[in-house]
């Protein structure tokens, strides 16, 4: 089973943008999602109240977690650990999309490392200034919910003016969503960059060490 896991967070992408990145990701790597997680519920609840998060990973052992990044588990750096960990134990392949790599019982534990590190590095980074909403992010859109379905009629080759018709909107807004969300290059897969050979040593060396 593949699982594409969404979770908002206010000081990194929104549910849009990851769910863009994510069906590109897995168009261009010949993968079919089964199931979409969004969680709305655990913008600032540690891993002991997200009691449906837990249970629902813990019901679909080795399946195939696709998420854009390590925040998306969790931006607490303890139950980060917690949470990789018990996905490791329950035999999950995680798929970062943003790096290109691939998180496995298998994986090396410096790639694991490098992955947490990243996220602390941005967290602390963010502990320094004033956060307020990410250069370049969108606000949401009432389209926001039919972003599924338009990547299937692009991809059947339906024009705005179809798809404006099925979903009873208008074509002039539709169609400038449509160019915002760059779904179509979403539906061609041509938004993921082309995976390097190096991208494990790439997260492994951005590590960084105390002086």
């Amino acid at each position: 089973m593949v699982i594409a896991y969404i979770r908002p967070d206010k000081n990194f992408l929104a549910v849009h943008e990851q769910l863009q990145h994510v069906n590109s990701y897995a168009i261009a790597n010949g993968i079919t999602i089964d199931e979409e997680f969004l969680d709305h519920t655990s913008q600032n609840k540690r891993l002991d109240e997200r009691s449906e998060v837990t249970k629902y990973f813990q019901s679909h052992a080795k399946a195939t977690l696709l998420v854009y990044d390590v925040w998306v588990l969790s931006t607490n750096m303890e139950d980060l650990v917690q949470m990789v960990s018990c996905l490791m134990k329950n035999e999950y392949e995680v798929h970062f999309i943003k790096h290109s790599v691939i998180m496995s019982q298998r994986s090396s534990a410096m790639l694991i490392l490098g992955l947490m590190d990243q996220l602390r590095q941005k967290l602390q980074e963010s502990a320094k200034r004033v956060i307020g909403r990410p250069k370049g992010s969108r606000s949401s859109s009432k389209f926001d919910v039919y972003i599924n379905d338009l990547l299937t009629y692009i991809r059947e080759g339906k024009s705005v003016s179809e798809m404006a018709r099925l979903l009873n909107v208008s074509r002039s807004s539709l169609k400038d969503y449509i160019e915002s969300r760059e779904l179509r290059q979403v539906a061609s897969g041509s938004l993921v960059s082309e995976t390097t050979d190096n991208a494990e040593e790439r997260v492994i060396d951005t590590i960084v060490c105390p002086q």
